[in-house]
């Protein structure tokens, strides 16, 4: 009997050490919208970008391949969770990554988090996703509400924009924008007099404006996104608001929509990213490999974001020899440091937040601009710590079981 139990524990150790890869494969399922307001800043650009970060792997970690899929969520909530489900139980996807649309994403973070596998959240802005809805299986990369509020907001309140009147998409991450906003205004001593929202994908944005123009708030904040962002500030600039006097704070604002509106609408907006192709040589040079598979177009921050989330969690696949286990890889994720061309070292906190600087951005007048793509000037540099929303304050439950 003892001799049998040594013969079975001998055949066993060889493979206790071999990989772990659930059929055989690791497989990325990219998820945003396609074909809608939001294709422009995530879409195919998204999918390029976890392409180009599995091929940096050499396209395979030990005898598994990695393969790229993506799906159109429509920026609707049941759409994105029903495909979530489809390709965790039938295709095989071991981990969703990009997801614009917080609506979307908080539904796909659920369903995600149920079959223990893993959301790389670059596309949503809600800071929900590391606060009270936070989760052991879901890393938020890009940016949120909270970074761009205390970005864009802290310097319009700072520069005399202490009056604000909201422009918001009526949904999730407009809500949570608008929110962590107006505490930002408050906080400085300012005032909200007023807000109004508006349906996704809004085309006519006249009542709206009208509303803005009539408050006389000194900032107009537009907590919105994508080609919600580039009509109301196409519809503020036929109007006439801001030389009327009032100021747009784009509080969400991609290079995609500048790129969209033309300096000669955009110049002097004020904006935050965390990411931009012309920052040092490092993401130029990674820029400008997407541009060359893009068309020459250049990445938005969430397209970056969805190329380091993805190299990352490889590396993490890679150092557990497994893919089967999300939270597993998470952890592992949370205890690489990260490193990547396009936001440089970083780390992952208990909350799943990833920290990086934030860039507070002016947009250029086309006098000043010396090429194609070439949009922005640096105002401020803010550190991670600053930017975004400190871990004790979230009320993320995963930050008080890290700390026992």
């Amino acid at each position: 009997m003892n001799a049998r139990i040594a013969l079975l524990l001998s055949l066993a150790l060889p493979l206790a050490a071999r990989a772990d890869f659930t059929g055989k494969v690791i497989k990325i399922g990219v998820l945003n919208d396609q074909s809608g307001l939001y294709a422009d800043l995530a879409g195919q650009g998204s999918v390029t970008a976890a392409k180009m970060a599995a091929e940096e792997m050499g396209g395979k970690i030990g005898d598994a391949n990695i393969e790229v899929i993506f799906a159109d969520h429509q920026n609707k909530p049941d759409v994105g969770s029903t495909i979530a489900r489809q390709w965790i139980d039938v295709d095989g996807v071991d981990v969703i990554v990009d997801v614009p649309t917080s609506s979307v994403a908080l539904a796909v973070a659920g369903v995600v988090k149920d079959k223990n596998k893993v959301f790389l959240a670059s596309g949503p802005a809600t800071s929900d996703l590391t606060g009270k809805a936070c989760s052991p299986n879901t890393v938020h990369w890009t940016y949120d509400t909270y970074a761009l509020a205390h970005t864009t907001g802290t310097a319009e309140v700072q520069s005399g924009g202490d009056t604000w009147f909201f422009l918001t998409a009526d949904y999730a991450f407009g809500q949570a924008l608008e929110r962590d906003t107006s505490a930002v205004v408050t906080a400085a001593g300012g005032k909200v007099l007023g807000g109004v929202k508006h349906p996704l994908n809004t085309t006519d944005f006249s009542s709206f404006l009208l509303q803005a123009q009539s408050s006389k708030a000194k900032v107009i904040g537009l907590a919105n996104a994508g080609g919600d962002t580039i009509n109301s500030i196409k519809a503020a600039s036929e109007f006439g608001i801001v030389k009327g006097g009032q100021r747009l704070a784009g509080l969400l604002v991609f290079i995609t929509d500048v790129h969209a509106l033309g300096l000669q609408t955009a110049q002097g907006l004020i904006l935050s990213e965390s990411f931009y192709w012309d920052r040092d040589d490092k993401t130029r040079a990674w820029s400008k490999k997407f541009g060359a598979r893009m068309g020459g177009k250049m990445p938005s921050m969430v397209q970056a974001g969805v190329y380091a989330a993805v190299l990352h969690y490889l590396k993490a696949v890679k150092a557990l020899k497994s893919d089967a286990d999300g939270k597993a890889v998470v952890e592992q994720m949370k205890k690489l440091g990260t490193d990547d061309p396009a936001f440089g070292k970083g780390t992952i906190r208990a909350d799943g937040r990833k920290m990086h600087p934030m860039y507070l951005y002016e947009v250029k007048a086309p006098s000043e601009s010396k090429g194609p793509w070439d949009y922005y000037k640096l105002k401020k540099e803010v550190p991670a710590n600053e930017a975004f929303r400190p871990l004790d304050k979230g009320e993320c439950p995963l930050v008080a079981a890290s700390a026992k």
